[in-house]
């Protein structure tokens, strides 16, 4: 009986739709590094495939990157990550852990647009009712202590987290660490509080 060895380095066998979304999540933090000069060497190994394999589930380097940015700019994942907060923590750390959710994402859409050329389309209009929805769950426990809804907590976090992604405004002296914007979010969206 003639045994089967499996070579080193041999991407397993995956169906296509698999095979391409392992390939352009691979990619990903190659284009932050080099833009659109990634090559397909770069990609296949990342991707822990042969540089023919590419070929077989995409027609140019072009969709490659396409097919990246597509699967970078999924909301879901994101809204994932917000899921994961547990809602029974205090309310000041939840919203650092929101905002740090939040400061990921921004920092990471800003790499890819950046590293791109600003080329790529710009992210679809994720539906706000389903993060707002979130937002509802992960502040039940503390709705009679806030001054605003869910939604408006949302929004304002929203705001604060893309500013502080954006990369000339986030390294000026008095910056303010997610920690910083929690607690100043928190006294100003908490009944009864003063703002600091």
């Amino acid at each position: 009986m003639e045994r089967t060895v499996e070579r080193p380095g041999r991407a397993s066998p995956l169906p296509v739709e698999e095979r391409r979304r392992a390939i352009a999540r691979a990619t990903v933090p190659l284009i932050v590094a080099y833009g659109r000069d990634v090559t397909t060497r770069q990609i296949a190994e990342a991707a822990g495939v042969a540089e023919g394999t590419l070929f077989r589930v995409f027609d140019d380097k072009e969709a490659i990157i396409d097919a990246a940015v597509e699967e970078f700019l999924d909301p879901e994942p994101f809204r994932a990550a917000l899921r994961s907060i547990d809602a029974s923590l205090p309310l000041e750390l939840k919203v650092r852990l929101i905002i740090d959710r939040f400061h990921d994402r921004f920092t990471g859409i800003f790499g890819v647009f950046a590293s791109l050329g600003g080329r790529p389309r710009p992210p679809a209009s994720a539906d706000p009712a389903v993060i707002v929805s979130i937002f509802e769950q992960l502040l039940a426990p503390e709705l009679e202590r806030l001054r605003v809804p869910p939604a408006g907590v949302f929004a304002f976090v929203r705001l604060v987290a893309f500013a502080s992604a954006i990369p000339h405004l986030n390294d000026l002296p008095g910056s303010l660490d997610s920690a910083e914007l929690a607690h100043l979010v928190v006294h100003g969206i908490e009944k009864g509080s003063d703002p600091c």
